[in-house]
């Protein structure tokens, strides 16, 4: 008789192999192309200019976009090395069970903005069906246009990045396209787009509003730093490198190339397009400021930038941890279904005003967890795992009642600081997150629950692909095995 399969153990959950990992660099690259031509980082733009000259807001953005860079590719390493979800680590700083309150919270937010964005997106769609054909109902838009996305992304992620490679190409030249258009635009209203400043702010007031800047690019993408690894154990990897820089080399190409120089790019549209017509929605500008073909093209790299970022930012992370949720009777597509489905039942366009504020500041205490995965994989595990007891429901992740305790206090200290102080959220929630977990796990709750790769630090039996091993789970009951090719 067969045996029932564990809820920890979803083939979809099941750490990636070398052999599955089929992203490269440029791959990479390109996927980071399409995810950062987004909405938000319109606003950003747009909202920065009311109080700092445009050189300034790019500054302040690319600070933003290196940082949590930076922490992205820190977090990713999870996925490159050991081939593991977000949800799947998340086992190991709150626990089997306890992994679900914030995947959860995680997996809505991002259902959310894919709701947003495919609103987004729609809008540009119905904007170039209006121009060829007359067509004029958005809401049809979005329904065709969520379908397509849902579609697409249950395909499994090789077509990721295969419509990627088609958008980013794409998405950079309408881009640049989009900043000559609403360039022109401000200049016939006799505004210089770097020299034009709202209502200009000096002293205290001039660095509040810049750190909003940089506060703002990093609680944006924050919810993405803390589930990189759904994302990055895709990636490729080069075997028995000791090297973090070397290892991480096609993460580094996406996150820490690819991300700040795009991110800054839409900041800027975003930031001309306030310029220009008062409006940082370029959907809106553009209307006003080209029309016929030109508009019809421009619009289209909207449509195409909302379809590559839901797919990898919003889709991807969301379905993972739906299906970690739901165990093997829910697998990948199911969540990715259901993660479209929870985007559209929020009705984006009609909360669209207030939706996003509320979800940048969930980011900003999303950013709690991401201080706990830097302490948890890198200062107390310091990169090795048990990776089969993440599989286990008896296992050492279990702690009490399968609720690591230390996680949770640390994550409701750094989510308060950063709720608390909005302004700086994401550094502020980070760090209370990191040092807080590091303190209560070390000294407490890891004297209680001991940890096999903490009292005995081996590279052979608790690292990865640094020592050319892939982990293999088996989805019955009987023990888990480790494979070293």
């Amino acid at each position: 008789m067969k045996e029932k399969q564990s809820h920890l153990k979803s083939p979809d959950l099941l750490p990636i192999p070398h052999s599955g990992k089929k992203i490269g660099s440029v791959g990479f690259a390109f996927i980071w192309v399409g995810m950062a031509v987004v909405l938000a980082a319109f606003a950003i733009g747009g909202s920065g200019v009311q109080s700092l000259s445009l050189g300034w807001v790019v500054l302040a953005t690319v600070i933003g976009s290196l940082a949590i860079g930076l922490c992205m590719t820190l977090t990713g390493d999870i996925g490159v090395e050991h081939g593991l979800s977000f949800p799947v680590y998340m086992r190991a700083p709150f626990g089997t069970i306890g992994t679900h309150i914030p995947s959860v919270i995680r997996g809505f937010v991002a259902a959310c903005w894919f709701g947003i964005n495919t609103y987004f997106g729609s809008t540009a769609m119905n904007g170039i069906l209006f121009v060829l054909f007359g067509f004029d109902n958005w809401f049809v838009c979005f329904l065709i246009f969520a379908t397509l996305q849902v579609i697409n992304t249950a395909l499994g992620i090789k077509a990721v990045e295969r419509f990627a490679d088609l958008a980013a190409p794409i998405i950079i030249i309408i881009s640049g396209w989009m900043y000559l258009t609403l360039s022109d635009q401000a200049l016939a209203e006799g505004r210089n787009v770097w020299a034009w400043v709202e209502s200009p702010v000096t002293g205290g007031a001039a660095i509040t509003a810049f750190m909003i800047v940089i506060m703002s690019n990093m609680g944006f993408w924050g919810t993405l730093a803390a589930d990189m690894p759904s994302i990055s154990r895709f990636i490729k990897g080069p075997k028995h490198e000791r090297n973090w820089f070397k290892r991480n080399r096609s993460q580094i190409a996406g996150s820490l190339i690819a991300l700040p120089i795009v991110q800054t790019f839409m900041v800027v549209i975003g930031g001309v397009s306030y310029i220009a017509v008062a409006n940082y929605d370029p959907v809106v500008a553009l209307q006003q400021a080209a029309s016929g073909l030109v508009l019809g093209v421009l619009l289209l790299m909207i449509v195409f930038a909302q379809w590559s970022t839901n797919i990898s930012a919003n889709l991807i992370p969301a379905a993972t941890i739906f299906s970690n949720v739901g165990g093997p009777k829910v697998p990948f597509w199911a969540g990715v279904v259901a993660a479209g489905v929870i985007g559209s039942l929020v009705q984006p366009w009609s909360l669209f005003g207030i939706i996003i504020p509320a979800l940048l500041i969930v980011g900003g205490i999303l950013s709690a967890i991401v201080g706990i995965l830097v302490a948890d994989y890198y200062l107390l595990r310091k990169r090795r795992v048990n990776v089969p007891d993440l599989y286990k429901e008896d296992g050492q992740y279990s702690y009490a009642g399968g609720f690591n305790a230390a996680g949770y206090i640390a994550w409701i200290l750094g989510g308060a600081a950063a709720y608390f102080l909005a302004n700086y959220s994401f550094i502020v929630g980070f760090a209370v997150g990191l040092v807080s977990y590091y303190f209560l796990a070390k000294y407490w709750w890891f004297v209680k629950y001991k940890q096999a790769e903490i009292e005995d630090p081996s590279d052979e039996k608790y690292l990865g692909i640094t020592v050319g091993r892939d982990w293999e789970i088996s989805e019955g009951k009987e023990e888990v095995q480790k494979v070293a090719p």
